[in-house]
C-alpha cells in the first residue's frame, strides 16, 4: 500500500466518522419528536448567481422564520475559493454554516482535496438548489468562426494561437469547469493541451472578458446574459444543451453542524425546499428577478436575470429560444432532490481529469456526503408530495450521444477520447 492510499484512508475515516455522528443524531421524524430546532441561528454564504435565489427567498419570504429559524443570514461570498474557507472556518469562528454551492465542492473538501494540510472537512448535502441555468460564452472575436454546441470550429484557432489561449471557469473540478471541459473535449480540444484554463470568481467574469482576459467561459446566469446585453461576445450554448435537466449547485452544511442541530438541519432544508417552490413558478419570476438584482443580493438590472430564468434566451449572434424547456429549473422534474447517481457523475469527471484519484472509493464517500434521507423528511415537512422513488435517475445521455450509466462509471470512463494525460 503506498504512503498516499494510507493518507487518504486516513482521511476517510476522520470524514465518515464526523459524517457517522451526523446522521446518527437525525433519526426518522427527529423533528416531529419536539418543540422545533436546536438553534434560531444559522449563517449562509452564497454567490451572486440566479441558482442562488431559493437561499434569498427563504430569507425574504420569511421561510427560514416560519420554520423556526429566524436568525438566519445569508451572507455573500466573494468566490468560491472564498466560501470554502468560510466553510472551514465555521460560522462559529467568524465564517459560515453552510452555503449555495458547486455539487462538487463538498466532496473535495470532504477528501481534503481543495482544503489546506489535505485536512478533510466532512460536509452534508441537503438538497440541489437547481438543474441547468449555466451557459459557455465565447468572446466577440471568436464569434465569427460560430462554434456553438459544437466546440470544434475553435479548434483551428486555438492550435494557431497556442500560448495565449485562455478559457475560464469558476474553481477547479466545479461544475463549470466540468461542463466547460466537456464541451471543448467533445469537440476534439484537449483543455489540458491545447488552452490554459483560469479560475474567475462568477461577478468577474463579464469584465474579465472585457478586458480580453479569456477566450471563452462558463459561468451561471446572470453573467452570461449580462455579456449579451453589453454585446461583448456570446452564447455558444447553455448547459442544459450538454446534458438535459444537469444538476447544478447545491445547499451544504457542515456535517458537525447537522450533527448538533438534527432538527435546524430539517428546517433549513424544508425553508429551502418551499423557497424553491415559489422560485419555480412563472408567475414569481419577475419579483425573483427583482428581489435578486438588489443591491443588498445581486446589483444587478433585473433585466439581465428575467429573461433566462423563464427559458427567453438570447444567444447574441442572431439565435433566439423562447419559454425553453432548458430553463433554470428549482423544483420541477424532481430538480431539488440529490440524485446520488448525479454525485457519481461528478465524482467520476474528477476522476477523468485528476482531481480526485482513479482508485477513490466512490460508494461509501456518496453515502456520507450526500443526505438524500433528510431532504425526504424536510420535503414532507414542507408539504411536499412528489418525491422521487430512489436515488439514482437512471442512465443519463449527453448531447454528443455519450452516455453515462451509474451502475458501471468505469465503462463511461474508459470510452472517453480525452482524459487527463499524465507526465
Amino acid at each position: 500500500m503506498t504512503r498516499a492510499t494510507r493518507r487518504q484512508m486516513l482521511r476517510t475515516a476522520s470524514a465518515t466518522a464526523v459524517l457517522g455522528a451526523a446522521r446518527a443524531a437525525l433519526p426518522a421524524g427527529a423533528f416531529a419528536q419536539t418543540s422545533g430546532p436546536e438553534t434560531p441561528k444559522a449563517v449562509l454564504g452564497y454567490i451572486a448567481l440566479t441558482d442562488s435565489a431559493p437561499l434569498i427567498i427563504a430569507k425574504e419570504k420569511g421561510l427560514f422564520a416560519k420554520y423556526g429559524m429566524p436568525d438566519v443570514e445569508v451572507a455573500k461570498q466573494a468566490s468560491w475559493g472564498g466560501t470554502r474557507d468560510n466553510l472551514v472556518l465555521g460560522g462559529g469562528a467568524g465564517g459560515i454554516d453552510g452555503a449555495h454551492i458547486l455539487t462538487p465542492l463538498p466532496y473535495l473538501m470532504a477528501t481534503g482535496k481543495v482544503v489546506q494540510n489535505g485536512q478533510p472537512v466532512p460536509m452534508s448535502i441537503l438538497a440541489r438548489l437547481n438543474t441547468n441555468g449555466q451557459a459557455i460564452s465565447v468572446s466577440k472575436a471568436l464569434q465569427p468562426l460560430g462554434a456553438k454546441l459544437d466546440a470544434s470550429p475553435l479548434k483551428a484557432a486555438f492550435a494557431a494561437h497556442k500560448a495565449s489561449n485562455k478559457v475560464a471557469m469558476t474553481f477547479r473540478g466545479g461544475t463549470h469547469d466540468l461542463w466547460l471541459r466537456y464541451w471543448l473535449a467533445a469537440g476534439g480540444i484537449d483543455p489540458d493541451r491545447d488552452v490554459e484554463t483560469i479560475v474567475v470568481p462568477p461577478p468577474q467574469m463579464v469584465a474579465n472578458m472585457k478586458v480580453g482576459t479569456m477566450d471563452a467561459f462558463c459561468v451561471g446566469e446572470p453573467w452570461n446574459d449580462q455579456l449579451v446585453h453589453q454585446g461583448l461576445g456570446y452564447s455558444a450554448c447553455v448547459t442544459g444543451e450538454i446534458w438535459k435537466d444537469h444538476p447544478e449547485k447545491s445547499f451544504v452544511m457542515r456535517a458537525d453542524w447537522v450533527a448538533k442541530h438534527p432538527r435546524a438541519a430539517l428546517a433549513l432544508t424544508a425553508a429551502v425546499i418551499e423557497a424553491q417552490i415559489w422560485a419555480d413558478s412563472l408567475a414569481n419570476k419577475a419579483e425573483l428577478a427583482d428581489i435578486l438584482g438588489r443591491r443588498a443580493w445581486f446589483n444587478v438590472p433585473p433585466a439581465d436575470i428575467l429573461p433566462r430564468s423563464k427559458g427567453d434566451i438570447d444567444f447574441g449572434d442572431g439565435r433566439a429560444a423562447t419559454a425553453s424547456p432548458l430553463r433554470m429549473k428549482f423544483w420541477a422534474d424532481h430538480a431539488s432532490y440529490p440524485f446520488r447517481s448525479h454525485d457519481l457523475w461528478f465524482l467520476t469527471e474528477n476522476i477523468r481529469w485528476g482531481v480526485l484519484p482513479p482508485d477513490l472509493a466512490t460508494a461509501p464517500l456518496i453515502a456520507e456526503v450526500n443526505r438524500e434521507e433528510l431532504w425526504r423528511e424536510a420535503a414532507k415537512l414542507a408539504g411536499a408530495t412528489d418525491l422521487p422513488a430512489g436515488p439514482s435517475r437512471g442512465v443519463e445521455t449527453f448531447f454528443d450521444g455519450t452516455v453515462f450509466d451509474p451502475a458501471a462509471p468505469g465503462a463511461y470512463l474508459a470510452g472517453l477520447a480525452i482524459k487527463k494525460h499524465a507526465g
